[in-house]
């Protein structure tokens, strides 16, 4: 008989897995796949650590979050600073004055913000109707066409015109010569990659791998389940099922140092069907005589397929909440990650969401 019975050894799992351990309660911990760690699983190939599940970049403003993620890791100083390819031409990301000058050949805040000022007053868009609007009208029509359309368009399989404007909120433009992407203070890789994380946040909690839900649902195992996956499915669907976006990865070894020069190039134009090419040595600063590569594919998501991204529009959110309304009959039950709360987390936000849950658990 367990505690906890936690559903999912990915970061929410994992982290309630520890603290609940370290307050002397007894967790076990299943996963339907053969590895833990969840989307933040690292395999070495060719002494390379490679995301199998897309690039996992760690950044928080959190310092209590990453004096957290420290105890079971050192962090290296990787940077992100992601490249776009248009057609023949390359863009830095986030869009900065080093993307305004290559574009039109500007070199000063003033000019830039001039040219998209004009750009966006000549199209007369005061309430965006949908996705395309919104963003033409936030960065400005020669940025959208070129590094936000096609990008777009294939990773939700729909046109801009089609989609929802609420799905852009924002897009930052930043009027500095700075490619970090993130502007969070505190941002790295775990050096030899997130797995050992996971074997540290897990030391001591019994893991059972290659199990699903299902197998032992009817068995009463533990007081308490900490359900990580599709809240949908652990309802039987029963009020419907929600949607996601997929991703296909095509992992590829080439005898080749240095393929791209760059941990992540993104290809934007819609002829290209891959979203980004990953470079994987390059999170970690690797000198390895090979290299590893993933291109990632985003598809349509069909159920028993790999969940990646929820997709949050008014239909959706609608459903979710009816099934958050349903969870509450089940107190029991303890619903956690970017699965269990059908909304897209990055890091910090996971470890900070399980830290607040296990609080909340002790304090009752």
């Amino acid at each position: 008989m367990y505690d906890y019975l936690i559903v999912g050894a990915g970061l929410f799992g994992a982290v309630f897995a520890r603290e609940m351990t370290d307050h002397g309660k007894k967790c076990l911990v299943i996963d339907r796949r053969p590895h833990i760690g969840g989307n933040c699983f690292t395999e070495c190939v060719e002494e390379i650590n490679v995301h199998k599940y897309g690039a996992h970049i760690f950044h928080t403003s959190d310092k209590k979050i990453w004096n957290y993620v420290n105890r079971f890791a050192e962090f290296n100083n990787f940077v992100n600073s992601p490249i776009a390819v248009y057609g023949s031409e390359l863009y830095n990301l986030p869009f900065n004055m080093n993307t305004f000058s290559k574009m039109w050949g500007i070199t000063t805040p003033a000019q830039a913000k001039e040219i998209i000022s004009e750009q966006i007053a000549a199209l007369h868009i005061t309430e965006p109707k949908n996705l395309e609007e919104q963003a033409i009208s936030l960065v400005g029509r020669d940025v959208y066409e070129k590094l936000v359309k096609g990008y777009t368009e294939k990773q939700w399989g729909r046109k801009c015109s089609e989609l929802p404007a609420f799905i852009i909120k924002r897009l930052p433009l930043r009027f500095t010569y700075d490619n970090n992407y993130f502007s969070d203070r505190y941002q790295g890789i775990p050096i030899g990659g997130y797995t050992p994380v996971f074997e540290r946040l897990l030391d001591g909690t019994r893991v059972l791998l290659n199990t699903k839900y299902d197998d032992i649902r009817g068995e009463k195992i533990a007081e308490k389940t900490v359900f990580c996956g599709c809240i949908d499915e652990f309802f039987g669907y029963c009020l419907g099922e929600l949607e996601y976006r997929s991703v296909r990865f095509e992992q590829e070894v080439l005898d080749t140092d240095n393929f791209q020069g760059n941990a992540v190039v993104n290809y934007t134009s819609a002829d290209i069907p891959f979203t980004r090419i990953i470079e994987h040595k390059h999170f970690e600063h690797g000198s390895q005589e090979k290299t590893v590569i993933s291109r990632e594919y985003p598809v349509s998501w069909q159920k028993g397929s790999e969940p990646y991204y929820p997709i949050n529009d008014e239909k959706n959110t609608e459903l979710y909440g009816k099934y958050a309304e349903l969870a509450h009959t089940r107190p029991d039950v303890i619903f956690g990650g970017r699965l269990g709360q059908y909304r897209y987390y990055d890091m910090d936000k996971v470890i900070r969401a399980a830290l607040d849950t296990v609080r909340n658990e002790l304090t009752r």
